[in-house]
């Protein structure tokens, strides 16, 4: 009898958007199609759960498995703060019912930097436009980390400099950094225009493309797109390292 893989567990933060919603869902359907022409003969369990904002949350998710079957949680999160130090670490460690480890945050990852790259040449980025990398932002030192690193990764990229902006609890944020791209642009008439790191539609899309910039990119995930093949590739791949921990 072929033994399954331990099931997968993707947990994202949650959104009160619709649109923010069937992005993450198609996120969910495209890595459960990925497993599934991985595993044709004991395909694995993929779940989708949240950890704020929608239901279900983390242990109704891992409640929702067979009866001990071993899980790897992976966050749907772009940096790693405190839903991942603090909310899923301790939701992973008061699991009982099944083996359950918890895996990477997506990012920093240079294939998110091919997404972001592709979502502001689909916003017609031109030579003379200044960039900067909207962030959620975070309290967690660790995360605002990840996102320096990440705004690094997409300057390496696109082979130019990258400004970043916060849009919560961290400096600078998103509006201040589009003023300071636009007195850099002003001298040659660039635009500003902002990479969104953000997943998926919702209410931080919302305040980026309010914040005055030129133009505002797509997110990584759109609704009703297939979902990158980069970002699928960033989620099986922090299952597979997680995965190893199981021994």
């Amino acid at each position: 009898m072929t033994q399954h893989p331990p099931a997968l567990v993707g947990i994202s933060h949650g959104t009160s958007s619709e649109e923010g919603r069937r992005s993450v869902r198609g996120l969910h359907d495209a890595v459960a199609a990925a497993m599934s022409q991985r595993h044709p003969h004991a395909p694995p369990s993929v779940r989708l759960g949240h950890v704020d904002v929608e239901q279900p949350d983390v242990p109704a998710t891992l409640a929702s498995l067979a009866p001990g079957e071993p899980a790897v949680v992976v966050p749907l999160l772009l940096s790693a703060g405190y839903h991942v130090h603090v909310d899923l670490t301790e939701a992973v460690e008061a699991e009982a019912a099944r083996p359950t480890v918890l895996a990477g945050a997506l990012g920093p990852d240079d294939r998110l930097a091919a997404v972001l790259l592709r979502r502001l040449g689909e916003a017609g980025l031109r030579d003379d436009d200044r960039i900067v990398l909207a962030v959620a932002g975070s309290s967690d030192r660790r995360a605002v980390e990840d996102c320096r690193h990440m705004a690094a990764r997409l300057a390496a990229a696109a082979d130019r400099d990258v400004s970043l902006g916060f849009l919560s609890a961290a400096e600078p944020r998103l509006p201040a950094a589009i003023d300071a791209a636009r007195s850099d642009a002003a001298a040659d008439g660039g635009r500003v225009v902002v990479a969104n790191y953000l997943l998926a539609p919702g209410f931080f899309d919302d305040l980026a493309r309010a914040a005055g910039a030129d133009v505002t990119a797509r997110p990584l995930l759109v609704p009703d797109e297939p979902a990158p093949r980069e970002l699928v590739e960033v989620v099986l791949d922090r299952y597979d390292a997680a995965s190893g921990r199981f021994g």
